[in-house]
This record gives structure tokens, sequence and C-alpha cells, in this order.
């Protein structure tokens, strides 16, 4: 069984098409091969009503939705998602994983859309009942990397991803000005860096986390392997 004392909230950030969720996956695989309980979740959606309201406001074909409509959709997925899903996973003592949570709205809609990231993180707070991540990890891509990326498959681009460049660097520029502004709550890296390596560095921040959060020493967590060049 695991050394689970508390829950542990980490939330993956970034442009689209920084690779936020292949490095979810990675560690909730990392962490569940130790016996820990994760609980791999995502925004917009992680509940009934936020995956309908996940398809409103990322989905072509609804018709014009405006700034202030678009942030409090966003902001509704939220409330349910930290109500229903998150906060209780945490009180069972498992570690959750989401893929985007408040910064993404101070990034996309307080920047990006240009409604103002104090007004936005305020709504947000508001919703989640000051719910915050214990880390966030965040993939710093290039808008133009990012791009590529998407359009590499089959699958179009939403609403979101659609937009032009100039969005997608207001967007980059505020994520990385929230991660400086709380350094200390922040794992940056690299999005196009190797996988592996990606996947490597984060196992390495979260043990760090896991270590501070139950009072024990890294290298006595289960299944921890002590890397053996440390962090590059």
């Amino acid at each position: 069984m695991s050394n689970q004392r508390a829950g542990l909230f980490i939330a993956f950030e970034g442009g689209d098409g920084a690779g936020k969720s292949t490095q979810a996956a990675r560690l909730a695989e990392a962490l569940e091969s130790r016996g820990l309980t994760v609980l791999r979740t995502r925004e917009p959606g992680g509940t009934p009503i936020g995956e309908k309201l996940r398809s409103l406001v990322l989905d072509h074909g609804h018709g014009h939705i405006d700034a202030r409509t678009e942030a409090l959709i966003f902001a509704a997925s939220r409330a349910a998602h930290a109500a229903q899903v998150i906060r209780p996973a945490l009180e069972r003592g498992e570690i959750v994983l989401t893929d985007r949570y408040i910064d993404s709205s101070v990034a996309y809609q307080g920047a990006g859309r240009g409604l103002g990231e104090d007004a936005v993180r305020s709504l947000n707070e508001w919703a989640t009942s000051g719910l915050k991540p214990h880390l966030t990890v965040l993939l710093d891509v290039e808008p133009a990397v990012g791009r590529r990326r998407r359009t590499a498959g089959d699958a179009p681009e939403d609403r979101l991803e659609s937009e032009a460049d100039d969005f997608h660097t207001r967007i980059r520029d505020a994520f990385l000005e929230l991660a400086r502004s709380r350094p200390e709550s922040y794992l940056v890296l690299p999005a196009h860096h190797p996988v592996d390596g990606l996947a490597e560095r984060i196992l390495e921040g979260v043990d760090s986390l896991l270590a501070a959060h139950h009072g024990v020493p890294a290298e006595i967590l289960p299944g921890h392997e002590p890397s053996a060049g440390g962090r590059p």
C-alpha cells in the first residue's frame, strides 16, 4: 500500500500543443507503478456538465461567443470540477493531475481575450472556493511550434486553438509571468525537449513535492530511484 497521508493536487499548464496530456499520462503511470492512487482529469470537463460545457465552448458551430460568456463558461465548468471531482479525491488522499486549471483562464481569457488577469483570477478563485494546486507544471511552447504539433494529425483545431498566433503569444507571455510571480509553486520546462527527459524532470519535481508534503525523505518514497546526475 502507499505512504499517502494527504491528497496532492498538480496542474499541467501551457499553450495548445505543449504536450500536457502526454506528460500527465506519463506521470500518472509512474506514480501508479509505486502503488499510489492517481486521478487524471481535464478542463474544461471532468464532470458530465463540464463535458457538455467543453463542447459548447470549444467546438465550432455554436455561433459567436463573446469573451465574458467564454470566461463564465470555463468558470462554471471549473466550479463543478473542483466541487465534484478534485476536492473529494484530495479528501480521499489521492494525487490529482489535471490538464489545465485556473491559470488557463487567467492566460486565455484574462490576457488573450483582454478581460484582465486579476478579474478572471478573482472569478475563478470564487468558483473553486480558493482551491489551488500544490504544484503547477508549465510546459512552455512557442505558438508556431504548438500550431505545427496541433496540425500534424488529423484532428481539426478547436475554436481556441484556431486563433491567430498573436493570441497564443499573449497566452504564453501570461503563463510565464504567472510562473515568475510564484516560482516556488511552478516547474517550468521547455515543451520542445524530448518526451522522456521531460517526464523524468517532472517526476523528480513531484518526488520532492511528495517528500515535503508527506514529511519523509524523497529516497524512501515508494519506488523512488534517485537520479544519477541530478537535474540538468
